[in-house]
């Protein structure tokens, strides 16, 4: 047995239904929802059990290393417990996980933060240490009878995905190490072994105390207001040289202040030292994000001349990029033609977004589904996000934020749709 199997189970209340919503928010938590779907044989089961999850049919969930344990009930109210078994790791691998986190110092603090950093779980991957389970790693066991996984089984992996979303901990219980051994661990990670193990390399402390008044004093560290500074005030009593709009340079200055606060704060937020590499946004992608700082009339104006919009498609693009950013214009604005794999993945995410007969007509045409009969649509994104949208005096205009799931996606637009009992 694991020195660490002991006294590490922890109980989590049964959860509330989850109608008009997703399972999984964090990308750990979908990670660990796609090893359901890939590997399941029967993809009904796999909708019985999320429908199941919605309608709060899982009661408290037990997480101990190695597996999870519900009492599931049916529609009749038959209970069945489910389990499903998760591969523990060895202590060797723990030992090399642990390294690997304290070799970055946002690793940590991510941790703690109740974050899954994505290059920790890929460098951990790259030395054989899988935290994520792959396709086939669930392993279902159910007094039902079902060989693979039935809807009781789907359903406590719908429900451990929100606990995942809550705290990553979680899983490492799964694979095996409580929080309290894994924060022990990360503390006492380099500190010379009881067996007699080499200790780590260093300077002795009595030595570096006594020089340490040769060494500069170590920077303080920086300060982020919770605001931008004000910009120089450009009324200066004289007549602006001719072309120059000086309440247009002066939102321009307001809002590249703004611009680099937001991104001076993000880079010295602690666990956020790696962020997502974006591309240099064009000028008419540039004319939106300004206009989205409401700027007035008149600098409004002269960005939609500038990126070839009307009023009322810069108005649009506007909405979009307050809900999206970037992913969220392009959505608006660009139509693609979906082929191959993404068609297919789009094609099961909608078959299985409703119960049968519960799923609205749907007219595709590129990236956009349009339900038959109302004025909602569907669009797919590039990442396999849906964006609910709507029509308004003869123009689709965004609705409500992206979801990975359609029906939940739609019913952010029309409550009444895509809303599972």
């Amino acid at each position: 047995m694991n020195r660490y199997d002991e006294d590490t189970e922890r109980t989590f209340a049964a959860l509330p239904p989850a109608h008009g919503r997703g399972f999984a928010q964090t990308w750990w938590g979908r990670a660990w929802l796609k090893s359901l779907e890939e590997a399941a044989m029967d993809a009904a089961q796999v909708k019985t059990g999320r429908r199941l999850a919605r309608a709060g049919a899982v009661g408290a969930v037990s997480v101990r290393p190695g597996r999870i344990t519900a009492v599931v009930r049916d529609r009749d109210r038959t209970a069945h417990r489910a389990d499903v078994l998760l591969e523990k790791l060895s202590d060797a691998q723990w030992d090399r996980f642990v390294g690997l986190a304290i070799e970055r110092s946002g690793h940590v603090a991510a941790l703690l933060d109740r974050d899954m950093p994505p290059h920790l779980v890929e460098d951990a991957a790259s030395a054989g240490i899988d935290l994520l389970p792959g396709m086939g790693d669930l392993e279902p066991e159910c007094d039902c009878g079902a060989w693979d996984h039935c809807g009781h089984t789907a359903a406590l992996c719908y429900q451990v995905a929100r606990l995942l979303d809550q705290d990553p901990f979680v899983l490492l219980l799964m694979r095996g190490r409580a929080e309290s051994a894994v924060l022990d661990a990360l503390q006492s990670h380099g500190t010379p072994a009881e067996d007699g193990a080499r200790p780590p390399e260093g300077v002795d402390a009595a030595e570096a105390y006594a020089t340490g008044h040769m060494l500069p004093p170590l920077p303080r560290p920086p300060v982020v207001r919770d605001a931008p500074g004000v910009p120089p005030s450009l009324d200066t009593g004289t007549a602006p040289p001719p072309g120059v709009d000086p309440a247009a340079l002066g939102f321009l200055a307001s809002r590249a202040a703004a611009e680099a606060h937001r991104l001076l704060a993000e880079a010295l937020r602690g666990g956020h030292e790696r962020q997502a590499v974006s591309t240099e946004p064009d000028a008419s992608e540039d004319a939106v994000r300004l206009a989205a700082g409401d700027p007035g009339p008149d600098v409004s104006r002269r960005l939609g001349e500038g990126s070839d919009r009307t009023a009322e498609s810069l108005d649009a693009a506007v909405r979009a990029w307050r809900l999206g950013g970037g992913a969220a214009l392009s959505v608006l604005e660009q139509e693609w033609t979906v082929e191959g794999d993404t068609l297919a993945r789009a094609r099961a995410a909608l078959e299985s977004a409703w119960e049968e007969g519960e799923r609205p007509a749907l007219r595709a045409r590129g990236n956009r589904w349009t339900v038959g009969g109302a004025p909602h649509q569907l669009r797919l994104d590039r990442e396999g996000r849906w964006w609910p949208y709507r029509k308004e005096r003869g123009r689709w205009v965004p609705a409500g934020g992206a979801a990975h799931d359609p029906a939940t996606a739609l019913a952010s637009a029309v409550p009444a749709v895509g809303d599972e009992p």
